[in-house]
This record gives structure tokens, sequence and C-alpha cells, in this order.
């Protein structure tokens, strides 16, 4: 019974990610989204903790929005939503964004003095953020590689490029 249980979680855990086409890891930070806020371990969450779960995942939906999750994915009286639910919701979310948007705002992060580059200092200070131990050659070495218009710093649309690169 135990393995009969196991495998349709498997299989509906594959279903979903081939539906929404997001990675394993994606799929993960959905999960654990889900269950930091799954307080009482239920497996239910209320519209306040959807609301804080969804925005943890970079979704800042208005009430209404939220509401309409709740309704379409909820339980009959709309109140919760199980993991199964907001896995579904989420994947499909996720899967939908435009990555050059994400890139877009994880420069604007790293970017921090809006100066429009990324140089030196702000990738030390993200590897410091990160807890990564970064050599200052290293870090220049990163600068020149990517710097292609060779102004001293990796601006957006060069950020861009090397983070399609890696999809």
């Amino acid at each position: 019974m135990m393995n009969g249980l196991q495998f349709s979680t498997t299989q509906r855990t594959v279903g979903i990610r081939q539906q929404a086409k997001i990675s394993e890891d994606k799929l993960d930070e959905i999960k654990e989204a889900f269950s930091l806020f799954d307080t009482n371990k239920d497996g239910f969450i209320d519209y306040f903790e959807l609301k804080v779960a969804m925005r943890a995942l970079g979704f800042d939906l208005k009430k209404d929005e939220v509401l309409r999750v709740l309704n379409q994915h909820g339980t009959a009286d709309g109140q919760k939503i199980s993991i199964d639910g907001f896995v579904k919701v989420m994947s499909g979310m996720v899967a939908a964004r435009d990555p050059v948007d994400e890139f877009k705002k994880a420069f604007k992060l790293i970017d921090e003095s809006g100066s429009g580059i990324i140089t030196a200092p702000s990738l030390r200070r993200i590897a410091r953020e990160l807890g990564e131990t970064i050599a200052e050659d290293e870090i220049q070495s990163m600068i020149d590689e990517f710097d292609l218009d060779n102004d001293g710093g990796i601006n957006e649309s060069e950020f861009i490029k090397i983070m399609m690169a890696g999809n």
C-alpha cells in the first residue's frame, strides 16, 4: 500500500513537471514554500499563508487574485489549498515567467548603485552576502570575460546574454 501511495505521488510530481516545464529545483522550492507556511502540518494553507507563500516565491498577488486561486484550486469551501493544488498553481506561474524579466530584476539587485553596470565591488558584495569567498583576481577575470564592450563592467544586456547561455 505504501509503495502504491509513493508511486502515485511520484507520478503526480512527474506529471506536474512535464505539464509546467519547470526544473526539479523549482519544484522543490515550491514544495518548501508550502511546507514553511503549513504551520500546523495538516497539508493545507489558508488565504493569508497562501498570500505570503506566493510572495516568498516572487508573486505578489492582490487579494482578489489570491481568492480566485483559492476558489479555483482550493477546498470545496474555498478556504484552503492543499499542497497538490499549490504545486499545480505555482508550477504554472513559475513556468509562465519571462526569464528575461527575471534576469532584469536580478541585475537590478546586483547593481544596487543603479549605475547600469555590475562592477568588481558589486560582485564582491554579492559573493560576501552569499557566504562565498572569491579571490580578487577571479572576480576581475569574470568582469573581463563578460564585459563585451570593455567599459569596465557588465551591463544589463551582457548580463542577460550570460544568463541566457546558462539556460
